[in-house]
């Protein structure tokens, strides 16, 4: 899944594709580079003055409408916790909700529903846009199995079927550095629910801690992390550096035995 931003104050190197031709064009680029998901997103989790949902839309739709006419074999997802946003969106042609706010808006299970998209359930417990200093859990593995597990029930009841739902741990979402590196060591606790997951560790805070490095220097931090992710279940990675972490999901498959090798096989045949 490749990230495609619209919003100002993106968590890795501003928000370069901001203006609607570079969003357009850094989804096809993504998707060149071996993205099958493009996530458009017009709001960051982070902290901050809400945005008229309005303004939202018109960040988002018009790159899912480009997006949707030249690339009509790839998903289309859009990051967003506002049913508004979200039905304007899946009416441009959007696949997938990426709700990191785990149903905050009460009206958004009915219109992902009734839209016939899919959704991904991030776990994350400030409401949106607001911080959340010192997080406490007794136990952040078994809390965040809990919180996706009751996600599910609620999406299931409105008529989300399950094969239709991903499921986010949401690393560092309202979580310390220690506390994500606690939920990555417990991935199989979130894949124990049968769902596919989704890996967000792109440049995340935690890779940086974790190796004492800013942003645009955290890309080998985050390719492991990413690996560890895929090594205990998980099966979607949502990335800001598509190419490179396309190389080491293929390498990664060779090793498992799940894909062959390109070749050609000449070195000591």
């Amino acid at each position: 899944m490749g990230i495609v931003p619209r919003a100002t104050g993106s968590s890795y190197g501003g928000s370069p594709a901001f203006d609607l031709p570079a969003a357009v064009a850094a989804g096809v680029a993504a998707a060149t580079d071996g993205a099958d998901i493009i996530d458009v997103g017009g709001v960051t989790f982070a902290p901050g003055e809400p945005l008229p949902v309005h303004e939202e839309i018109d960040r988002v739709v018009p790159v899912i409408e480009a997006l949707r006419v030249q690339l009509p074999e790839v998903l289309l997802s859009v990051d967003t916790f506002h049913a508004e946003v979200a039905r304007a969106a899946i009416e441009a042609g959007a696949d997938l909700i990426n709700d990191t706010t785990g149903f905050s808006d009460p009206a958004m299970p009915r219109v992902v529903a009734q839209g016939g998209a899919s959704v991904i359930l991030t776990h994350s417990l400030a409401r949106p846009r607001d911080s959340y200093p010192s997080p406490q859990y007794e136990d952040v593995v078994e809390e965040v199995r809990e919180y996706l597990s009751a996600r599910v029930e609620q999406a299931v009841e409105v008529g989300i079927t399950k094969d239709r739902i991903v499921l986010d741990p949401g690393p560092d979402l309202n979580k310390s550095t220690e506390q994500t590196l606690e939920v990555l060591r417990g991935w199989r606790q979130c894949t124990s629910l049968g769902l596919p997951s989704l890996a967000a560790l792109s440049r995340k805070d935690m890779v940086g801690e974790a190796l004492g490095l800013p942003p645009q220097e955290r890309l080998e931090g985050s390719l492991a992390a990413a690996a560890w992710a895929i090594s205990r279940g998980a099966r979607i990675l949502r990335v800001h550096d598509v190419r490179a972490t396309v190389r080491m999901c293929r390498m990664f498959e060779v090793l498992a035995g799940w894909r062959d090798p390109v070749g050609p096989l000449v070195h000591n045949v």
